[in-house]
Parts: structure tokens; sequence; C-alpha cells
């Protein structure tokens, strides 16, 4: 064995650095001549940096505030100081248990019904053979996504009320009383996961579809001539193809745990459902904006962006510890 010389090592060490050095001037050399190259198209990108700079950045300064006792006359700057203790009164109130207990069931209860139902949708469609009548129903059922919730919730006192409502017809018809579902704390929960889904599923159905148009049609040939049939395709071909948008979707959704649709409550909650459909967000509007209670607001809200970051990144560890390329 050739001995080692502290000389030699210092040799070898420098050449190290030497090769590394070059590598990265080459790198910089390359990243120059795309920048320059693609100056034009990375030039499109720049009202969307301005917009993230300005409306998503910037406001974080602003989260201050919930280590403040704010008051608008004195500004975010003079606010005198109070550390954690807005936290210590957020966390202390019964409503922040009530608002919690509310937004994880109305999420869980939308993610179990209403995350499956796209991709069951996608896969349906993707066996349809009549291209017309494949994007005639995508149309349809993505139409919905446009409509504001203020619309829906005509459409719904259309259908459910008691007084002039299709419903309340029908149950004259048999001689009842038709239940005011809107206003009633049994169904709302159930109306809210179920318009949510009328609305949003044409969505999630465009985003399984662009994935499953990338499949190699060789690999449904292959199996045809292995014997398996429309089942055994879909379940060993489709389903592991777009396993991964199913996983990058569901790590989102996840992520957005403490946000079960702030429009869609605000526009469809009254008095009499509010205790059973107050989440987070319409919580932190009511303190905020309604009581101008700024402080217990930004904690709140920072508290549920804070608990999101943290859902999301454990989601996308947990998806790569079982194989998959998860989101980060």
């Amino acid at each position: 064995m050739i001995p080692v010389t502290p000389r030699y090592n210092a040799k070898c060490k420098n050449n190290i650095r030497g090769k590394e050095l070059l590598n990265l001037r080459a790198n910089r050399n390359n990243s120059l001549k795309i920048v320059r190259r693609d100056k034009y198209l990375l030039l499109l990108l720049l009202p969307g940096i301005v917009y993230f700079i300005i409306f998503k950045y910037l406001p974080m300064g602003g989260l201050i505030i919930a280590f403040k006792d704010y008051s608008i006359f004195k500004g975010m700057w003079e606010s005198p100081w109070v550390g954690f203790n807005i936290f210590r009164e957020v966390f202390s109130s019964y409503d922040f248990l009530h608002i919690i207990r509310n937004t994880l069931l109305i999420s869980i209860y939308k993610i179990a019904f209403g995350f499956p139902i796209p991709i069951i949708i996608s896969l349906m469609l993707n066996e349809i053979r009549s291209r017309h009548f494949k994007r005639s129903i995508q149309t349809i059922i993505y139409l919905p996504h446009f409509v504001s919730w203020v619309v829906i919730y005509g459409i719904m006192l259309t259908i459910l009320s008691p007084s002039y409502g299709i419903l309340g017809d029908i149950y004259q018809m048999f001689g009842k009383e038709a239940p005011h579902m809107i206003a009633n704390s049994r169904y709302i929960r159930s109306l809210l996961v179920i318009t949510e889904i009328w609305k949003e599923v044409g969505w999630g159905t465009i985003l399984y579809l662009a994935s499953l148009s990338t499949v190699d049609p060789n690999l449904y040939e292959a199996a045809v001539i292995d014997g398996a049939n429309k089942l055994r395709q879909v379940i060993h071909i489709t389903i592991p193809s777009i396993m991964g948008v199913v996983v990058l979707l569901l790590i989102l959704r996840i992520g957005s745990l403490l946000s079960a649709g702030f429009e869609q409550i605000l526009v469809i909650q009254n008095d009499l459902t509010r205790p059973v459909i107050d989440v987070f967000e319409t919580f932190t509007f009511r303190r905020g904006i309604e009581l101008g209670n700024y402080s217990y607001a930004t904690a709140v809200g920072l508290f549920s962006s804070v608990v999101s970051m943290i859902l999301v990144v454990s989601a996308d560890r947990l998806a790569k510890s079982v194989g998959e390329e998860g989101l980060l």
C-alpha cells in the first residue's frame, strides 16, 4: 500500500476545489445563456411575480399585528406590544374550540365524499369513445365552477324553500309540511358538501382527464393481448397512471383542512345554522372586519396558516415514505 502524505492530500483537495469552481462557472455561464435566449419568455413571468410580491409577500409584514394590541389610530408600529397575550386569549376561548370542531368536520366531510368523485367520473369519461359526447359531458359538469355562490344560494332557495320551492310543492302534494333545510342545523352540513361537489367536480375531472391523456396507448394494447378486461386495465394501468396527480391534489386538500370554504359558508349561513357551520374564515372575518378586533383575527389567521403548512409538509413526507413523488 502506498502511503498518502499530507502534501498529496492537499494537492487532491486543491484539484477537487478547482474542478468545483470550473463546474460552478460553467453552470453560471449556461444560466446566463438561457436567460439571454429566453428573455422575452421570462418577461411573461414578471406580472405573476409582481402580483405575488405585492399581494402575497408584502402583506405578511402585517402579521406583527397578532403580537400587538392594534389600534387603527396608532397604526401598526405605534400600537403597544403584547407578545403572545392575544394567542392565549384565542386558545382559551370557547369559540376557538367550537370553530375548530366545525372546520374539521366540514373539511373532512368534503374530502371524504367530494375527493373521490372527480376520480370516478374521469375514469368513466375516459372509457367513452365518442369524443363529441365526452366533451359535452365535460362542459356540462364544468359550468358550475364559474357560478357564484350567491347564484347557487338562489338556486337552493328555489329548490328547497318550503314556501315557494320545488321541494315544498312536492311535500304539499302528499299533504305534508316541508322542512326548512337551509335553516336547519341538521341538514346544513350535508347541503354544504353536496353543493361543493356539484360546483367543483368538473374542475377536478379536467385535471384527472389531462393526466389520463398522457398514458401510453401501447400499455392498453399490451394488456388486451394478455387477456386483461376493462376492469383489469383500469386497476393496473389507468389508476397507477394518475396516482401522482391524486396524491398531489390530496396533499393540497389536506393542507387546506382549516379552510372549509369561506365564500360558500358566508353566503349560506344564518343565525340558525351559524353554530354548526361557523368556521375559521368566517369567524376571522366577523371578529376582524365586523367587530374591528384586528389583532384577534390576525392571530387566528396566523394559527390557521401555520397549521396548514405543517399539514402540507407532513402529508408530503408521508406520500414520499410510501413511494410517491409528493409536492415539495
